[in-house]
């Protein structure tokens, strides 16, 4: 199996996971009365809790390893909490404001986020395929957000700030670990990331004092937010991109907002539009589009040339 099989498999798994992950977190907001600065906390907490006691046992040395170095420490601190723990809240908030849905296609963004970064740090313009990409993203956000109309929003301005931002983080957390993920092991870098996002974001809303109790379906789907949405997901996507690189794994994990939406409306019956459909039309084709071709390798500049 190739290494570029494994890695869209992964992505796209780990996407569909994000997807099931998202249509519980909706059925937990809107059933159980959770609310999201209670759920992610203890989400974090409990997930970076499973995986650096497994990694503890496992191999002490390397779960510690990253903090012996100021370079390393400082590009985890980073990743986990600009990346990936602020990427859970706004994922999760957006949720709580729309739907499972609208929240992972705003999410998918990223494409768009990194396509700009790569052509930033190219020192070139977008080309003409990238511009139609990024067109269709803007459309595709349009057409979501307002369902058509120039004078009302679908959705909640905040539902769109915080969905935006989440795609912001995705970008963070997809682009930023390369040099960790040469040296240490993924899911032991997930364990660090939960886990600080977890202890930060339990002092900042402080879960235990809003009196909050879950029944016992709202403990099973807290479990499955953490295992399937945090330990396996992450876990998948991450392995992915350290195969295939961020550009197209951010193209693959399209299977997260097809999953959620499917979900959200057959299981949860949340409503899905003919804007919607078309919305998700515009940004399935800014992947494909963008998946169709392939950015080029930045050229060397002249006083990094070989003879």
């Amino acid at each position: 199996m190739s290494d570029q099989f494994k890695g869209a498999f992964l992505t796209m798994f780990g996407g569909a996971c994000w997807g099931v992950s998202g249509c519980i977190g909706q059925y937990l907001f809107t059933r159980q009365g959770m609310d999201s600065t209670w759920l992610v906390p203890i989400r974090l907490g409990l997930a970076g809790l499973l995986l650096c006691v497994y990694y503890l046992l496992r191999a002490p040395k390397t779960l510690f390893a990253p903090w012996r170095t100021r370079r390393n420490a400082r590009d985890l601190v980073i990743y986990g909490l600009g990346g990936v723990s602020c990427c859970q809240f706004l994922y999760f908030l957006t949720i709580q404001l729309s739907t499972a849905g609208t929240a992972t296609i705003l999410q998918d963004l990223s494409p768009v986020l990194i396509l700009l970064i790569l052509c930033r740090s190219q020192r070139r313009a977008p080309r003409l395929f990238e511009v139609g990409s990024i067109l269709l993203a803007l459309l595709g956000v349009f057409f979501l957000t307002t369902h058509g109309s120039l004078t009302n929003l679908a959705v909640s301005p905040a539902a769109l700030l915080a969905g935006v931002g989440s795609a912001f983080c995705v970008v963070v957390y997809t682009m930023w670990p390369k040099n960790l993920q040469k040296q240490y092991p993924t899911p032991m870098l997930q364990g660090w990331a939960f886990l600080m996002g977890g202890a930060a974001f339990s002092l900042l809303f402080r879960p235990w004092q809003m009196g909050y109790r879950p029944n016992l379906v709202g403990c099973a789907g807290i479990a499955g937010v953490v295992l399937i949405g945090n330990v396996l997901a992450f876990s998948c996507y991450m392995s992915g991109v350290k195969l295939i690189g961020p550009q197209k794994s951010s193209l693959y994990s399209f299977a997260e907002p097809v999953t959620a939406a499917i979900l959200s409306t057959l299981v949860l019956g949340s409503d899905f539009t003919f804007w919607d459909l078309v919305g998700f039309v515009c940004i399935f084709g800014m992947l494909v589009l963008l998946s169709l071709h392939k950015t080029p390798a930045p050229r060397p500049r002249p006083a990094e040339s070989h003879a």
